[in-house]
């Protein structure tokens, strides 16, 4: 007699999805995003606009090569000029601009947090906005005379205008419901001010006080037009007298690099003093 058996098998447990969201999710997109290395896309794009210049250079353009602008530099640089030059345009710069950074902070939370400050000052601040600083040099040059005041003043106008609106926008955009929210828990309009208003206009401020130092620099060579003897700009303009095309160009670098290297700095205190925000 035939025994027949039969195997008894045990089906498998249905797969367990995977925990969390899956590979392809946003949030791991994103990430790989965060990991793209832009240092070395900065190089890149930094040799890319060397390659792109020489090109231009050698096909016939007027333009200095490379290695023609390096030479002049190297020759400013050991007879002592370009270090002169850097530190007046720098003293300049950054005098101005920390005299229109201070000047601007205070009277943006006033005018966005007082209205009636905001109906006085805000006209004005409009006005002169319309008004180049450039315009401002043949005024500043006969009411403060030749000296380095005229030259501070039209860079100070131009990084407090573009301050003070950003810190202006940075108090009238917090949300209300944070500072209703402090009332209902006790808050006086000191803390609300302090706890509340102040973080909450830090991004606007900084921010402001980039394109106020871009706006300081932008300014510096027609400030130091104003009988200056030292300065970048002073010397772009002397050399366009003579057609030297290499210490025009030795100062338009000169004038970037030194622009770039604050903007980086106030960009690393920004990061600092905002890391609550959220960043892609």
């Amino acid at each position: 007699m035939a025994v027949l058996s039969r195997t008894r098998t045990t089906p498998e447990p249905p797969a367990r999805p995977p925990d969390g969201p899956p590979a392809t999710s946003t949030a791991v997109r994103g990430t790989r995003r965060r990991r793209i290395p832009i240092a070395g896309l900065n190089v890149a794009s930094v040799l890319l606009g060397i390659a792109v210049w020489w090109i231009l250079a050698a096909s016939g353009l007027k333009l200095p090569t490379p290695p023609e602008v390096v030479g002049q530099a190297t020759t400013l640089i050991r007879n002592g000029t370009l270090g002169e030059d850097v530190v007046a345009s720098l003293i300049r710069v950054v005098t101005g601009f920390a005299l229109g950074t201070a000047a601007a902070v205070p009277i943006g939370f006033l005018m966005g947090w007082y209205a009636a400050v905001r109906g006085l000052v805000e006209p004005w601040i409009q006005f002169f906005r319309t008004i180049p600083p450039l315009a401002i040099i043949p005024l500043a040059i006969v009411l403060m005379g030749i000296g380095e005041a005229p030259k501070i003043f039209v860079i100070f106008l131009a990084a407090f205008l573009a301050c003070v609106i950003s810190t202006f926008q940075g108090v009238v955009n917090v949300d209300r419901t944070l500072i209703n929210a402090a009332r209902v828990l006790g808050a006086g309009d000191l803390t609300i001010f302090r706890r509340v208003v102040v973080p909450a206009s830090t991004p606007f401020i900084l921010v402001g006080m980039r394109v106020g130092l871009g706006s300081a620099w932008a300014t510096l060579v027609a400030a130091e037009l104003i009988a200056a003897q030292q300065g970048l700009g002073y010397r772009m303009q002397n050399a366009q007298l003579y057609y030297d095309l290499p210490t025009i160009f030795v100062g338009l670098i000169s004038i970037g690099v030194l622009g770039l290297v604050m903007d980086r700095l106030l960009l690393t205190a920004e990061r600092r003093l905002t890391g609550w925000q959220e960043r892609r």
